[in-house]
C-alpha cells in the first residue's frame, strides 16, 4: 500500500496536545523532588509541604566572579617544545611542561573570580492552621501541568481543602502565587525571604525585601541582585513583622516576587518595580491567561502519541515500574520528551543567557562544578534537541554567548597557540573565559569553539536563514583560522594535524611498557572531526554567501592534508587518538571519538557503513552505563546509527530511579522522582539529550534527506504520531504510523520546494507544501 503524503492547510502552531502532568501525592521531602517553573530568566522550585513551602529562587543570571584575563602570554614560546616532545613519543614529559607553563595563570575555574551560577534564595511560607491538626491531611495532590507551565497543590486539613497555583510569569516576568482556602478566614501564614549568604531582608511597608551583592573575587563587590515580594489580599489582614508578611484570617492571598540583578542592566531596581506593580495591576486570571498563551505559543508546535497507557499512578511509582518493565507506560517516554521541551523553553528566552549545567534551576550558592558551561559535550548536548522540536529560537541565547567569546578567544589563540582566529577550551562562563583550564589532564583540549560552531551552524541548517548565516560567518571563519594555522605535519603518517591534542577528560597508557599514562597527544580523534566538519560548513558558508574564495580553496586543500574522520583500530573500533593507544578506562564516560557520528554527519550508517560498524563497536565496549548525559549521548549515537531497540534500551537505563546527590564521574546515573537526570548530582544536560535521542529515532535530516522512523524500537511500532518535528532545509513534519510504517506524512515550508524524503526503506522526492505563516 502506498504511503499518502497528504499536504492539508494547518497551522503548526495551534496543535491539540494532551494534557502532560507531573503528579504525586506527598510534598518533597528534598530539592530533588521539587517541581521547576521558569520564564527563561526566573525560576522557582516549591516543596508545598503543608505547614511549610520553601521556595528555591533562581536567575539564570546571578552569577558571582568577574571578567579577567588569565592568558598566559609566554605560553607560546613553550609550543615548539611541547610539540617536539610529542612528535618524539614523550607525551608524559609534554604534559607536565603543559601543567607548568601552558594553563591557566592563577587558580583558574577553582578561583573566586571564576565565579559560580548561584541560587537566588529561598521564599517561605509558614502555614498555621489554628486548632487543626495539620499532620493529619489529607487529598494531598501535588501537580505540575507542562501544557500550561503551572504547579498546583491542594489538600484537606480539618475540614478546610487549601489549594496553591504556582507559575513564573512568562508575560509579566514575576513568580506568581496563589493560595486560597475553600473556607471563609482559615488562611494563615508568614511569609519570609532567606539566602545563605550577601543578603538583607528588611520590610517596607507590605513589601518584602531581599537584596545584595556576590564576590567578584577581587574586592567582593560583584554582581547586586533584589527581590521584592508583595501581596493581594482577600479577606483577612496583612501586615509587616520581624522582616516577614503576615496574613490572619484571609480566605486567598495572591503573592507576587519580582527579582532582578544588575547583569547588563544598571537600572534593575527600576526594571524590577515596574514589573511587580505592572502584573499586579492585571486581574490575576488575566495575568495567568497571558502566561499561558505565551508559553503555549512554543510548548505547542510538537505533538508526540505512542499510544494509550493508564498513567494513574504518581510519577515517582511511574518511574519505578518503567524501570521494571518499560513496554508497561509508554506514555512516560511521551512525558519525558515533552518534559525535556518544557526545560528549554523554562530555562532560557532570546536576550538573555543559555541553559547551564542546571539550566537555570539551583539550590546552592556554590552549585556543583560551578553549574558553568563545559564546552566538551555538556552546553552543547543543552541545545541538541531545540532546533529538530521546534524550539529553534532557543539556539540564539548560545550565539550571543559565542559571539561575546570571540575577542578573548583572539586573545588566548595569540597567547598559547601564536595562532590566527580565534578559541575556547573545555569551559567558560558568563565572563567570556577561553583560556585552557588549570590542569592540563583536561585543561587543553581545544574542541571547545570548534564544537560550538556546529551548534550555530545547526541554526543556519535547520531554517535557512541567510542572514543569521551572514552573522555567524566570522565567528565560524574565526574558528577555522584557528585550526588551520595550528596543524603541524605528523612525520610519522603525513598527516597535518593539532599538537597538542587530547580527547576531553580521558587518558591512555603509554606504549612503552612503563606503566605511566597520558591525556596529552596528537590529532585526536574529535580534533580531526571538528575540523572536517567546521572547514565543510565554512566552505559551504563562503559559496552561500559569495566570500572569500581564497580561504575556501585553502580549507578545500586542508581537507586532503588532515586525518580521515575515522581511523579503525586492530580491535575493529574507531581509535580515540592518532594512535592506537590502550585506554586506562575503557567504560569511560566521554565518547568524543565519536563526534563523527553525532552532532556531525562524518560517520553514517548509510554513508560509511565500515566506519558505523566500528562506532558500534566502540560504543559494545564503552558500556551503557555512566552519568545521566553519558547514557543520553550513547542514546543519540545508536539512533544515529539505525538501532531503535539499542536507542531504547539506554533510554530505559537514563530512567532509572535515583535519589543520591554526591559528585559522580562513572556509572549510576539516573533520573529523580522530579524527573531531572542525575549524574548525580542534577545536571540538566542529560534531560536534553534524551529528548534530543528520542527525537532522532522519529526523524533524521542529516544525510541530505528527510529519513522518517530510521530508528524507531519495537515497542513503539504498533502506531503512533508525531507533529511539528523540524528538519533542515526549514522543514515541517507531520508522521503517523502503524505496525512500524509509515502510512501518512506530511511535509511543509515557508515556500514549496522539492525535497528527497527516505520513507519505510525508500527514497521519494516530492514537493513541500507551502507552511501557514
Amino acid at each position: 500500500m502506498p504511503v499518502a503524503a497528504f499536504f492539508v492547510l494547518v497551522s503548526m502552531t495551534t496543535i491539540a496536545q494532551k494534557q502532560l502532568t507531573l503528579h504525586y501525592d506527598k510534598p518533597a521531602a528534598n530539592w530533588e523532588q521539587t517541581l521547576p517553573l521558569g520564564n527563561g530568566r526566573l525560576g522557582m522550585m516549591p516543596t508545598s509541604g503543608i505547614t511549610d513551602d520553601q521556595i528555591t529562587l533562581n536567575d539564570i543570571t546571578l552569577w558571582s566572579g568577574s571578567p579577567q584575563d588569565a592568558n598566559n602570554y609566554d605560553a607560546y614560546k613553550k609550543l615548539p617544545e611541547i610539540t617536539q616532545l610529542l612528535l618524539a613519543g614523550k607525551n608524559v614529559e609534554a604534559q607536565n611542561l603543559i601543567d607548568k607553563d601552558f594553563v591557566c595563570k592563577g587558580p583558574g575555574s577553582g578561583g573566586k573570580q571564576w565565579g559560580c551560577f548561584q541560587t537566588l534564595g529561598n521564599l517561605n511560607l509558614k502555614f498555621d492552621y489554628g486548632n487543626a491538626d495539620a499532620s493529619a491531611y489529607t487529598n494531598y495532590h501535588r501537580r505540575l501541568s507542562l501544557n500550561n507551565a503551572i504547579a498546583t497543590t491542594s489538600y484537606k486539613v480539618g475540614t478546610t481543602t487549601y489549594t496553591r497555583e504556582y507559575f513564573t510569569s512568562f508575560s509579566g516576568d514575576v513568580d506568581v502565587i496563589r493560595l486560597t482556602a475553600d473556607q471563609p478566614g482559615k488562611l494563615n501564614l508568614s511569609i519570609a525571604m532567606d539566602r545563605k549568604e550577601r543578603s538583607t531582608t528588611t520590610t517596607k511597608g507590605n513589601t518584602l525585601q531581599m537584596q545584595g551583592r556576590l564576590d567578584n573575587g577581587t574586592d567582593g563587590n560583584g554582581m547586586q541582585y533584589i527581590a521584592n515580594a508583595k501581596v493581594k489580599l482577600s479577606g483577612g489582614t496583612l501586615t509587616a513583622d520581624d522582616n516577614k508578611l503576615v496574613i490572619k484570617n484571609a480566605t486567598s492571598a495572591i503573592i507576587y516576587l519580582s527579582a532582578t540583578t544588575d547583569f547588563r542592566d544598571a537600572d534593575f531596581k527600576t526594571r524590577m518595580t515596574q514589573n511587580l506593580t505592572s502584573s499586579m495591576l492585571k486581574p490575576y486570571e488575566q495575568l495567568k491567561k497571558e502566561h499561558i498563551a505565551k508559553f503555549q505559543k512554543l510548548f505547542n508546535r510538537v505533538t508526540l502519541d505512542l499510544g494509550k497507557t493508564d498513567d494513574s499512578e504518581t510519577t515517582d511509582q511511574r518511574l519505578i515500574t518503567f524501570h521494571n518493565n518499560p513496554d508497561a507506560d509508554k506514555l512516560l517516554p511521551v512525558l519525558f520528551y515533552q518534559f525535556g521541551r518544557y526545560l528549554s523553553i523554562s530555562s532560557t528566552r532570546v536576550g538573555l543567557l543559555p541553559p547551564n549545567l542546571q539550566g537555570l534551576w539551583a539550590n546552592e550558592t556554590h552549585t556543583p562544578w560551578n553549574g558553568d558551561y563545559h564546552l566538551d559535550v555538556n552546553v552543547q548536548m543543552n541545545h541538541f534537541p531545540v532546533e529538530v522540536n521546534n524550539l529553534s529560537e532557543l539556539n540564539l541565547p548560545l550565539v550571543e554567548l559565542v559571539r561575546g567569546m570571540v575577542k578573548n578567544g583572539e586573545r588566548t589563540a595569540k597567547a598559547y597557540y601564536n595562532a590566527d582566529g580565534w578559541v575556547a577550551h573545555v569551559i567558560t562562563n558568563v565572563w567570556g573565559w577561553t583560556e585552557p583550564g588549570e590542569s592540563a589532564s583536561w585543561g587543553v583540549t581545544k574542541a571547545g569553539s570548534g564544537w560550538l560552531c556546529s551548534n550555530l551552524w545547526d541554526h543556519y541548517a535547520f531554517t535557512d536563514d541567510k542572514a543569521y548565516l551572514k552573522s555567524i560567518y566570522p565567528i565560524l571563519k574565526g574558528s577555522a583560522q584557528f585550526y588551520n594555522s595550528i596543524l603541524v605535519k605528523d612525520p610519522k603518517s603525513g598527516y597535518m594535524v593539532t599538537a597538542p591534542s587530547s580527547s576531553p577528560e580521558n587518558s591512555f597508557m603509554m606504549p612503552d611498557g612503563s606503566g605511566r599514562h597520558a591525556s596529552i597527544c596528537i590529532g585526536a580523534t574529535i580534533d580531526n572531526q571538528i575540523m572536517r566538519e567546521l572547514f565543510a560548513n565554512v566552505i559551504n558558508a563562503s559559496e552561500t554567501l559569495g566570500i572569500d574564495p581564497d580561504f575556501r580553496a585553502q580549507l578545500k586543500k586542508r581537507l586532503t592534508e588532515i586525518p580521515p574522520a575515522g581511523i579503525i583500530s586492530k580491535d575493529g573500533r574507531i581509535q580515540e587518538w592518532l594512535e592506537d593507544y590502550a585506554e586506562t578506562e575503557p567504560t569511560h564516560r566521554h565518547v568524543s571519538h565519536l563526534y563523527g557520528v553525532y552532532p556531525a554527519s562524518e560517520i553514517t550508517a548509510d554513508g560509511t557503513p565500515e566506519l558505523a560498524e566500528a562506532a558500534r563497536k566502540t560504543l559494545n565496549v564503552r558500556g551503557d552505563d555512566g552519568p545521566s548525559w553519558s547514557i543520553a549521548y550513547k542514546l543519540l549515537f545508536w539512533a544515529r546509527l539505525h538501532d531503535g531497540n539499542r536507542a531504547y534500551k539506554l533510554f530505559h537505563e537514563l530512567m532509572k530511579p535515583v535519589t543520591a546527590t554526591g559528585i559522580n564521574y562513572s556509572a549510576g546515573g539516573g533520573i529523580y522522582p522530579n524527573l531531572l537526570s542525575a549524574g548525580p548530582p542534577f545536571q540538566i544536560d542529560g534531560n536534553f539529550g534524551a529528548e534530543a535521542g528520542i527525537a532522532e529515532m522519529l526523524i533524521q535530516s542529516h544525510e541530505g534527506y528527510i529519513n522518517l522512523l530510521p530508528a524507531i524500537p519495537d515497542c513503539w511500532k504498533a502506531q503512533g504520531s508525531v507533529k511539528g518535528l523540524k528538519a533542515r532545509g526549514n522543514f515541517t513534519v507531520d508522521i503517523t504510523w502503524k505496525d512500524g510504517k509509515v502510512i501518512s506524512y506530511l511535509i511543509t515550508s515557508p515556500q514549496a520546494k522539492k525535497v528527497k524524503v527516505k520513507v519505510n526503506g525508500k527514497f521519494e522526492v516530492i514537493n513541500s507544501h507551502k507552511s501557514l505563516s
